[in-house]
């Protein structure tokens, strides 16, 4: 087993990150080994040209069980990826560039928008975006602290 250095920073296999580029605090993300890419719950995808560049506007919404607080989002599309799903279904997503705020710090992660409202989790987190010093205790969660008790309450449809 390799031993973290003090650079290392600790997750559990989920954790509630923050997308604070796009104004979205917090969302439930599950942290991935599994997937080389993050990806994030993603509606309303429409690719659409800006000065000769390929953009992507979408609305997120952060909360499983409401659409409160969506927030619709205009970014570059980075690359497009074809990710090959847990059920083996491979399909094209666009891929953007986002900040993800995950147990204390901030970094710059490659992010596939998909339709995730199926899934129990909003966003997975990749190994592309865990390689940057992050270490995963697979028996643990929200090392990253949680936030408030009435903000985890709209994550299961209650205010």
């Amino acid at each position: 087993m390799t031993v973290p250095d003090h650079s290392s920073t600790l997750t559990g296999w989920r954790e509630w990150v923050s997308l604070p580029g796009i104004g979205v605090p917090w969302v439930k993300a599950k942290v991935d080994t599994g997937a080389q890419t993050s990806a994030l719950h993603a509606t309303e995808i429409e690719e659409f040209e800006r000065d000769g560049e390929s953009w992507v506007r979408f609305l997120v919404q952060p909360w499983q069980l409401t659409e409160e607080d969506a927030v619709a989002v205009e970014l570059p599309v980075h690359d497009r990826r074809t990710v090959r799903s847990s059920s083996g279904h491979s399909q094209l997503r666009p891929v953007v560039l986002m900040d993800v705020g995950l147990a204390g710090r901030v970094i710059e992660a490659e992010v596939t928008l998909t339709d995730r409202d199926e899934m129990v989790f909003r966003m997975l987190i990749g190994r592309e975006a865990l390689r940057r010093g992050f270490v995963v205790d697979s028996a643990a969660s929200f090392l990253g602290g949680k936030p408030p008790r009435g903000i985890r309450r709209r994550n299961r449809g209650r205010a």
